[in-house]
């Protein structure tokens, strides 16, 4: 099979809910997790497939939540304090994970994490971290790496290929409400480029380009949940993407072409 291989099931697209999970703890390999619920489960990943893992559980296993009560908030952090109205041990946890700071409101703080990501609170999180305000999680480090050790992992056990897709809830530019977006990749190209494909009237596409694995990311989150749902990986089956080792930076605009920024 080539490297560019098509997956495609045009007739239907499968959500499937890998659970139970187990709560994950730093040094868990995510990975041997996924393998034991899907043993539960007594199913297999199919060529094809795309698991989707919630960025939340790869951070606690990997170790990089923050405990705010060792943290200290520097000026710049009062001063985000005083204008946010959010704590200044959180202000300063997201100055050290941003790599520069780009909106300022009552209430948001709109950062460029070191990954290159534009998000609220550069990607910082306390929900479904630790049920105490003062442990918030960061994204990982390098959430693409994540991607291609759970992937390999995967792969070697069911002797099939699949894409894994760490993913995120972020807002967006002119939109109210947020949703799943790709945050590491591993064999999925992150965008389908349509250009050169005819439409239904056979008019060639010029520069349609849809980012297909925060499609696929997108669609997870509507089984996993923002709550206590419990369910940080789901299967996507049946969806059309290319392989690809793209990272999930692929997505980012350069600033001179950022009409947001």
């Amino acid at each position: 099979m080539q490297s560019n291989a098509v997956f495609c099931d045009i007739m239907r697209v499968e959500l499937i809910a890998v659970t139970p999970f187990p709560l994950v703890k730093q040094g868990d390999d995510i990975g041997s997790l996924i393998l034991e619920s899907l043993g539960s489960m007594g199913i297999s990943l199919e060529e094809g497939d795309a698991v989707v893992v919630a960025s939340t559980i790869v951070s606690k296993a990997e170790g990089t939540l923050i405990d705010l009560t060792t943290v200290t908030p520097s000026e710049r952090a009062l001063i985000l304090s005083s204008t946010t109205g959010k704590d200044p041990r959180l202000c300063e946890a997201i100055l050290r994970a941003s790599k520069q700071i780009l909106k300022v409101g009552p209430g948001p703080i709109i950062a460029e994490t070191h990954h290159g990501f534009i998000c609220a609170s550069a990607g910082i999180d306390t929900s479904n971290v630790a049920g105490n305000n003062d442990i918030v999680c960061t994204l990982p480090n390098d959430p693409d790496m994540s991607a291609r050790t759970i992937r390999a992992k995967l792969e070697e056990t069911f002797d099939t290929r699949v894409a894994v897709i760490v993913s995120d809830t972020q807002g967006r530019p002119f939109r109210i409400g947020a949703l799943g977006v790709s945050v590491g990749l591993s064999g999925i190209d992150p965008v389908w480029r349509y250009k050169g494909e005819k439409d239904l009237y056979g008019y060639t596409l010029n520069a349609s380009v849809i980012a297909r694995a925060d499609e696929i990311a997108a669609a997870a989150d509507l089984v996993m949940g923002q709550s206590n749902e419990g369910i940080p990986v789901v299967i996507v089956r049946g969806a059309r993407y290319r392989r690809s080792e793209d990272p999930a930076t692929t997505y980012i605009r350069d600033v001179q072409n950022d009409l947001f920024r």
